[in-house]
């Protein structure tokens, strides 16, 4: 598989974050199997698929409360979390703030950057 392809599959995730990207719609975007393609994706990208969604969902989730006035519910449902519960649970695990503590406080944070693919 080569680097471009990688930078494709790092794309089509940033593209469908709103829509809950799946290892099964990546791998049929590039063409190659839902297996190897998440061998490949953790071996450049140093993080699995899910994981790689997860902090990127939650990072944009977490701009979109520091610069929008969206309710939290309204932000958690278009980052893909099921239920307001299920994001804040998510948001404290990660950040360990809830996301109203958040929005009030805007603590600094370490943000997951689009990963960039080293040649």
């Amino acid at each position: 598989m080569s680097v471009k392809t990688i930078e494709s599959m790092v794309n089509w995730v940033e593209e469908h974050l709103e829509e809950c990207p799946t290892l099964e719609g990546m791998s049929a975007f590039v063409g190659y199997s839902p297996c190897y393609c998440s061998t490949k994706f953790h071996e450049y990208v140093g993080v699995s698929f899910k994981d790689y969604v997860q902090s990127r969902q939650l990072s944009m989730a977490a701009m979109a409360l520091q610069k929008t006035k969206y309710r939290i519910i309204d932000i958690a449902i278009q980052y893909g979390f099921s239920s307001h519960e299920a994001f804040t649970r998510a948001f404290v695990r990660t950040y360990s703030y809830t996301p109203y503590q958040y929005r009030k406080l805007l603590p600094e944070i370490l943000i997951f950057d689009k990963a960039k693919i080293d040649i």
